[in-house]
């Protein structure tokens, strides 16, 4: 039961990614090129990963897991609106 570096460092390196990924849809008032189906999906995964750890082998990484989730629930969050706000208005 110990703490794999490597599973680690993908999520740290993965939760770097989702800040880049909102504030370019906020400065760009923008969802072009995201799909809201794949930040589900992700979710998803997510939640699975989650589950995985809390039945079969619980460690701290648990936690990278959940701030990854919230992370990607945010930027799900932020696509709606945009979409909503910005899109419909310029369509």
């Amino acid at each position: 039961m110990g703490i794999s570096i490597f599973e680690l460092f993908f999520f740290i390196f993965l939760a770097c990614a989702w800040p880049v990924s909102m504030a370019r849809m906020i400065r760009n008032r923008s969802t072009k090129g995201k799909s809201l189906l794949f930040s589900c999906a992700i979710l998803l995964g997510y939640i699975f990963g989650i589950a995985h750890k809390f039945i079969y082998d619980l460690d701290i990484i648990v936690g990278i897991y959940f701030l990854n989730m919230m992370l990607c629930l945010a930027d799900a969050v932020i696509f709606l609106f945009i979409k909503n706000k910005y899109e419909k208005e310029n369509s």
